[in-house]
């Protein structure tokens, strides 16, 4: 059998780097091919593995993860693993889950939307700085033997950076569940919310959901639909600069068509009650609301430097642009409009791409990863 630990600073079984890996390491557990270790600072309980508490003392964000990775690291030579997979980007680690993507591609992209003071900031910050060397020390540290990426703009970013070479890398999309994210939420839905939200039920919608609002393009998404009457955006999230975007929202003359419903545990409703999906995010991996409004039928309109695009086969299940494009955003929300006969197809599309990504094949992929190193 063989003795895996994951390093997670924060394990929540809930969230997107969690889930990605659950079903591949029960479906292992179950066959007695693998017994899994947990490594974390604070974690909650998940059956069938095996948590070490890594907690030591800290004072600000760099002491915090170089604290946690070099205590981590301590553990899992002590334990004598024989495989140890990493969400946190730690050297030495015989996998890495490259779910945050690339550090210094999203201080790249970052720059592009600062102002010269605040470059220079975002330069010698010395966070952004122990992250980068961190992140180059586990890429060319020889323990690595797979970087397993959720979209191929990821495994780009990091051979473009650190040159490592193509038997390095596997690429998995993030899986959804295509029972719970269906089309026939807006059956389901879409009459009841917009009641409750106060939408003329023939108005074109547009759905976003996400926090960080800055990063993930909500204002951009606001000034896109300024000059297009009639368009009314959902905007589902936390984010603690909230009353900034509504105060825009008002100045823009926008605030009537725009609903900001805030965090909510329940998201299903909000895209049944949708026509399209938006994140024009300056920098996003692989989104899991991306496939989620895809496998719920609705086309996605989102930026090129998110994983997601991937998926977009433009005009046939949504549209792609710069992140920083306002201009183009708007333009491919009119061509959409102007396409209004044909949102079912559209929507027949979208659903389509996402079919094929589902929770179990997910799974089946990861085992399959796995299994080469048992």
């Amino acid at each position: 059998m063989t003795r895996l630990a994951i390093v997670r600073q924060k394990y929540n079984p809930a969230g997107g780097a969690e889930r990605f890996v659950s079903r591949a390491l029960s479906a292992l557990s179950q066959d007695g091919a693998l017994e899994v270790s947990l490594i974390a600072r604070k974690w909650e309980k998940v059956a069938g593995i095996h948590a070490l508490t890594v907690d030591p003392f800290y004072l600000g964000n760099v002491w915090r993860d170089w604290g946690f990775a070099r205590a981590a690291r301590r553990a899992w030579l002590r334990e004598g693993y024989d495989l140890v997979q990493s969400h946190e980007r730690i050297p030495g680690c015989s996998i890495y889950r490259a779910g945050d993507g690339v550090h210094a591609a999203w201080l790249e992209h970052r720059r592009r939307a600062l102002s010269g003071f605040k470059r220079l900031s975002l330069a010698i910050n010395p966070y952004h700085r122990y992250v980068c060397r961190a992140e180059r020390a586990m890429f060319v540290d020889a323990a690595l033997k797979l970087v397993i990426c959720n979209a191929h703009l990821v495994k780009r970013e990091i051979q473009r950076h650190f040159g490592l070479p193509d038997e390095k890398f596997a690429v998995v999309y993030n899986g959804v569940d295509t029972d719970a994210f269906h089309p026939r939420l807006k059956i389901e839905h879409r009459a009841a919310m917009r009641r409750q939200w106060k939408i003329p039920e023939a108005a074109p919608t547009l759905l976003y959901v996400g926090s960080g609002f800055e990063r993930k393009g909500v204002e951009r998404a606001l000034r896109a639909i300024a000059p297009l009457a009639g368009v009314h955006l959902v905007v589902v999230g936390r984010d603690k600069h909230a009353v900034r975007y509504q105060r825009l929202a008002e100045a823009l003359g926008v605030a009537s068509r725009v609903r900001f419903a805030g965090a909510q545990n329940e998201v299903k409703p909000f895209y049944g009650m949708a026509d399209a999906f938006v994140l024009p995010t300056l920098y996003d991996p692989f989104p899991n609301v991306c496939v989620e409004a895809l496998a719920s039928g609705l086309p996605l309109f989102t930026s090129d430097s998110c994983g997601a695009s991937e998926l977009v086969r433009p005009g046939e299940n949504g549209w792609v642009v710069d992140a920083l494009d306002v201009e183009d955003l708007t333009a491919a929300i009119q061509v959409w409009l102007a396409r209004e006969s044909q949102w079912p197809a559209l929507a027949e599309a979208a659903r389509a791409t996402a079919e094929p990504l589902t929770l179990s094949a997910m799974a089946r992929q990861l085992t399959e990863l796995y299994r080469r190193f048992l």
